[in-house]
């Protein structure tokens, strides 16, 4: 089996695709799970189409999970990517991406709340209560963000300096990190102004993203570039 280092083009395809798919399972639970099912500030008409649609909520729980699982192999071979061109960057934005990875999947737990809480019989008064598991969720989300803002910032200043990728995609990740920063800290710091920020905050995270994870799927990288940077560091 050749190492990253000896054909990368293929880990980065095969990277590509599952950072689309990861950017399609995103969708998919923001937009057809939790958007259709979650009625903003109505904690009984949440549980009653929860309680409804309970397939499709698991369908996004298991989403949700599968995108976490995803984020394994990107993360080693973002590192595998970075690494010759700085490795402090490089572990740097590991760390920050593990700790993101780990906190939104512990965050999974508050979306698994409202579907025990709508299948257990003889619950009263559900809808305070699905409502702030979903509440929850969100916030934990923000919070993971914040740690996926500082890797998409890393990765995205490297990426730039790194000859083997455009530049103009480490800007558009730089730009991603610093929507899931804004939209982060006003998420909880600030409720009314993220309420007039989401989603149009989010768009350059959407393309930047998505324009990433498409150039790695069709193009890769400049192969004589990242030999000629790779070669003088074959360390571990």
């Amino acid at each position: 089996m050749k190492t990253f280092e000896q054909h990368p083009q293929g880990y980065l395809r095969l990277a590509g695709l599952a950072y689309l798919a990861n950017i399609a399972l995103g969708l998919f639970g923001e937009v057809v799970v939790r958007g259709t099912l979650v009625v903003a500030g109505d904690g009984p008409a949440t549980a009653a189409r929860i309680a409804e649609n309970a397939g499709l909520w698991r369908l996004g729980l298991g989403g949700d999970l599968l995108m976490q699982l995803l984020d394994i192999p990107l993360i080693v071979v973002f590192y595998l990517l970075l690494r010759p061109v700085s490795r402090p960057l490089a572990l740097m934005s590991t760390a920050f991406n593990i700790v993101q990875t780990a906190v939104l999947v512990a965050n999974k737990l508050s979306m698994l709340a409202p579907l025990l809480l709508v299948t257990a019989p003889a619950v009263p008064d559900l809808g305070p209560q699905v409502l702030f598991w979903v509440r929850l969720h969100a916030h934990g989300f923000g919070i993971g963000l914040i740690f996926f803002g500082v890797t998409c910032l890393l990765r995205g200043w490297v990426i730039a300096r790194s000859g083997v990728l455009p530049r103009a995609l480490g800007v558009l990740l730089i730009a991603a990190g610093a929507g899931y920063l804004v939209n982060s800290f006003a998420l909880l710091l600030a409720p009314t102004l993220a309420r007039h920020l989401f989603p149009w905050v989010l768009i350059p995270s959407f393309v930047g993203e998505l324009a990433l994870s498409l150039w790695l799927l069709a193009r890769g990288l400049d192969v004589q570039a990242w030999h000629a940077t790779w070669a003088p560091r074959p360390g571990p």
